[in-house]
């Protein structure tokens, strides 16, 4: 037994260790530097699935029903798989239009509707009523078990001694304190998941820790606890089917409706989506989410199976929901008792502060405001008095704090007089079948367009009331707060209206019955009252945004009225400040490109922006209900809306016909793309083709008019210099010749109009010929030159004069490119043998970069990447060189030398024998 103060001091401490880490998450999301923009950060929050009813709970299920505790996890494993698609759908809704809550969320899509939002609003409240007074009975019956109290579940208490009433009071303070504090539930509560992450962590280590000391302190083992266990008779059967009380319809059903809490649950909401900062987080969380809930329920069985070995488990179901904390406590162990304590307050802690949270936004926002903004119309007029009326934040806030306690006394007040004797898994599975009725609505509000509002009032109510009689009524009736009798007899006693055996369906679990009979109602009132009835206006334009989430666009403008910008910013300023209503006319200034005056009159988009920016606050009914009090004229008429849902699908046609081309389209501008790259690089290559031919022949000709104005202004010239200079004249005008050559050689080559002299010749020869007219460029540059010519005859049929300058045009580029000193030039001649002869022209210069290898053939392309300076002349020698080879079947290409610099090397074939049919061609070295 521990003392009283130090587990009240370790409680307190553990929860001022909350409102430092809540703390610091807030002052780092004010400073920018958010801390719950990481996948684990969210994961963890979304354990805050895993209550009391988790810690305690699960291990009293499996001490008395055996397997019975796995679809409870079962059921969010497989929903987990569904996050990037289901859940990732609701999460860009949410965040598109604004939405607070489930309620709002459902609101929004059947038309705006408040009677919507105040049916969820209800049934979830009355719902989370049993589930929050899990927590609080878990927690009260922990303290009074770590402290030594004989009783922790006794179902009355002394008012001053109520330990319950005590951990209700805190938690409600603790409930303020996290989540209202503002009133845009659209911003997240950074401080909150943080907190919540963090209580993740310790109920997880808390509860692995005195698992792992039963299993391996107490016990010796896995092994050890299954060897004993399938030695007893009675707790061998909890290993099976049977021992578990559950049909296969059942277990089917179960783990139906617990995988449903992933979405319809009003705190998994609040943590999954309206918490949630990057929708990439749903990734991670599909399965780091079943890793945690694999993790957690390691140890159930094996703790549930020592206490059955070590007290007979003659205590019921209460007793059994604490054996991770009672074995502990027997055994001495009074620290790691106050550990795991701990660790079961985290877990009632996080449930309870979400849930109210969600629960009291819900009821501000969808029961209240509407009511209070709907009487201050009327006694205020339609407009024109938005400035006069108070601000209304520190009213909402206060409506928002006032719920949490009221929830949290009620869930107090139901544990005390209804749920005493129940376990805790029983009572959260209660609380589970309410919410499902949700489950119907949402679906079909994000899937099915002809959902309506009639149809979704009338499933959720249907399902509800049918929760309520099999289920509450015969709780309140074994409590004493209603007459038993229609147990038994049925109501007005009608056998078939037996609430545990309704229309004589028998067999199944309680929750199992309850949930085929609600939800069988639910699906047929919302199907068949969306099939018979019709949808308005609004409906119609909320479930096109709400279906096609993905492809819509904000075509859809719902006001047509007029209001002044001055008086929706003055409606504006009594929810979200001045500060807000800047932040509005800045987004909308940046979209029109400059900021409204008060004076201004709105439009469509304005409005509509106003709208979500209430909506954010008060949620979308009441939103509406506001921006209408201020908008003159009445919104779009039916002839107007199936206009624009008529263009809307139009739109949406059109898209997914783009869709199906757009691959193609891809793919055509690729290649477009590519091609005007190409176009834009030879362009950007003419012009400077066009310059260095313009250098090239501005050289020569000014030479030429140079030293031929000499000769003319200076008869006197003496002889020797006269000669001189006429000798550069003529070597000019060669010069010049050679350029307009090339030029026109290219031009007539490519036009087909090059007249080939086709005849027998000797390669060899030809090669000859061609160094005899470079031997001036050798000599002159002192160049030494090597020949290996191992062929006495190579003969071939081409042009002779063009194959001479196909060789001088190589001999000339490696000229070009030799260092001055030490130049070497090696000229060799080849047969291949299989009817091919290769010539190659080798220099020591620099070399040609592989990646350049193929341009330099290129007209207007030169080898600048070679030395450092740009070589002379205008960059067609290898061009021509190129077609001439190609002209006679022949094929150019360069590699690296042997002497270390650039290798050209051609092939032309063998002379054709009578009947010779060809051969193939050697390959290039690329």
């Amino acid at each position: 037994m521990l003392p009283v103060w130090l587990v009240a001091v370790a409680s307190f401490i553990y929860l001022g260790t909350l409102f430092a880490v809540a703390s610091f998450g807030d002052r780092r999301a004010d400073a920018g530097r958010s801390v719950i923009g990481n996948p684990v950060v969210y994961t963890l929050s979304l354990a805050v699935y895993c209550s009391a009813w988790t810690y305690y709970g699960s291990v009293g299920v499996a001490a008395t029903t055996g397997l019975a505790f796995l679809p409870i996890y079962l059921g969010p494993t497989l929903a987990a798989l569904l996050f990037p698609f289901l859940l990732l759908k609701v999460l860009r809704i949410t965040k598109t239009y604004g939405i607070t809550s489930i309620a709002d969320f459902l609101a929004a899509r059947y038309g705006k509707s408040g009677l919507v939002g105040g049916l969820v609003t209800v049934v979830a409240a009355v719902g989370g009523i049993p589930y929050i007074s899990l927590q609080l009975k878990a927690v009260a019956a922990s303290v009074t078990v770590v402290m030594g109290d004989a009783t922790p579940f006794a179902p009355a208490f002394s008012l001053g001694a109520d330990t319950a009433l005590t951990v209700t009071l805190v938690l409600a303070i603790f409930a303020i304190f996290f989540g209202a504090r503002h009133v845009d539930v659209t911003e997240t509560h950074q401080g909150m998941v943080l907190a919540i992450a963090f209580e993740s962590v310790v109920k997880l280590l808390a509860f692995v820790v005195a698992g792992s000391f039963i299993t391996y302190g107490i016990f010796d083992g896995f092994g050890d606890i299954a060897g004993r266990a399938m030695a007893d008779e009675r707790v061998r059967e909890l290993f099976t089917m049977s021992g578990t009380g559950l049909s296969y319809i059942d277990w089917f059903l179960l783990t139906m409706l617990s995988g449903m809490m992933m979405l319809v649950l009003p705190r998994q909401f609040q943590v999954a989506v309206l918490e949630n900062v990057d929708e990439n987080h749903l990734r991670t969380a599909s399965w780091l989410f079943p890793a945690y809930l694999l993790v957690i329920n390691v140890f159930v069985m094996p703790v549930a199976l020592a206490g059955l070995l070590l007290d007979g488990g003659e205590e019921g179901v209460n007793a059994a929901d604490l054996l991770i904390l009672r074995l502990p406590m027997d055994a001495g162990q009074e620290i790691l008792a106050l550990v795991t304590y701990l660790g079961g307050l985290s877990a009632a802690t996080a449930m309870v502060i979400v849930a109210t949270v969600a629960l009291s936004t819900m009821v501000s926002n969808d029961l209240v405001l509407p009511v209070l903004l709907r009487r201050g119309g009327r006694h205020r007029g339609s407009h024109g008095d938005a400035g006069e009326r108070p601000a209304l934040t520190g009213l909402i806030l206060n409506i928002r704090r006032a719920t949490i306690l009221v929830l949290l006394m009620a869930g107090y007040l139901f544990f005390k007089h209804v749920s005493g004797g129940l376990g805790l898994a029983s009572t959260g599975l209660i609380a589970f079948a309410a919410v499902a009725q949700f489950a119907p609505a949402i679906i079909a509000a994000i899937y099915w367009r002809d959902a309506n509002r009639t149809g979704a009032v009338l499933g959720i109510s249907g399902g509800f009331l049918i929760w309520l009689y099999t289920l509450i009524c015969p709780m309140l009736a074994r409590a004493g707060a209603i007459d038993d009798g229609f147990l038994v007899e049925g109501l007005f006693g009608v056998g078939m209206l037996r609430p545990e055996a309704l229309f004589a369906l028998e067999g199944l679990n309680p929750v199992s019955h309850a949930l085929v009979w609600s939800l069988s109602l639910n699906l047929l009132l919302l199907v068949t009252a969306s099939l018979l009835g019709r949808q308005d206006n609004i409906e119609r334009v909320q479930a096109l945004m709400f279906v096609e989430v993905e492809s819509s666009h904000e075509t859809a403008r719902l006001w047509h009225g007029q209001a002044r910008v001055g008086d929706l910013c003055d409606l504006m300023i009594r929810f979200i400040g001045p500060g807000g209503v800047n932040r509005v006319l800045d987004i909308d200034g940046q979209r029109r490109g400059r900021r409204l005056g008060a004076r201004d009159t709105a439009d469509a988009e304005f409005v509509l922006l106003v709208e979500r920016q209430l909506a954010r606050v008060i949620g979308s009914s009441s939103a509406r209900v506001m921006v209408a009090s201020v908008v003159d004229g009445e919104g779009i008429g039916p002839d107007q809306v199936m206009e624009i849902l008529d263009e809307t699908s139009q739109v949406i046609e059109y898209s997914q016909r783009l869709e199906q081309k757009s691959k193609a389209l891809e793919a055509a501008t690729a290649e477009l793309r590519e091609a005007n790259a190409r176009l834009t690089e030879l362009d950007g290559l003419k012009d400077e083709f066009i310059a260095t031919v313009s250098h090239e022949l501005r050289t020569p000709l000014t030479s030429i008019r140079s030293f031929s104005e000499i000769l003319l202004d200076t008869p006197e010239l003496p002889e020797e210099e006269r000669s001189a200079f006429l000798a550069i004249v003529v070597r000019e005008s060669e010069r010049l010749t050679r350029l307009i050559n090339d030029v026109l050689d290219l031009s007539k080559i490519e036009a087909g109009r090059m007249d080939w002299q086709m005849a027998e010749i000797d390669l060899r020869e030809v090669i000859d010929e061609a160094l005899d007219a470079a031997s001036a460029l050798f000599t002159e540059g002192g160049i030494a030159v090597e020949t290996r010519l191992r062929l006495s005859r190579a003969s071939i049929v081409g042009d002779r004069d063009r194959l001479v300058q196909l060789i001088v045009n190589l001999l000339a580029n490696a000229v070009k490119f030799v260092p001055g000193e030490n130049g070497r030039v090696c000229v060799e001649l080849f047969d291949h043998a299989n009817g091919w002869y290769e010539v190659r022209v080798d220099d020591n210069g620099p070399g040609v970069p592989r990646d350049f290898r193929r341009a330099i053939f290129e007209k207007f392309r030169q080898a600048s990447e070679g030395p450092k300076e740009r070589p002379k002349g205008t960059g067609l020698g290898l061009t021509i060189s190129r077609h001439i080879v190609e002209a006679f079947g022949g094929r150019i290409w360069v590699e690296t030398s042997d002497l270390g610099g650039a290798s050209f090397r051609f092939t032309l074939r063998h002379m054709p024998a009578a009947g010779h049919s060809g051969e193939t061609e050697p390959r290039a070295a690329e």
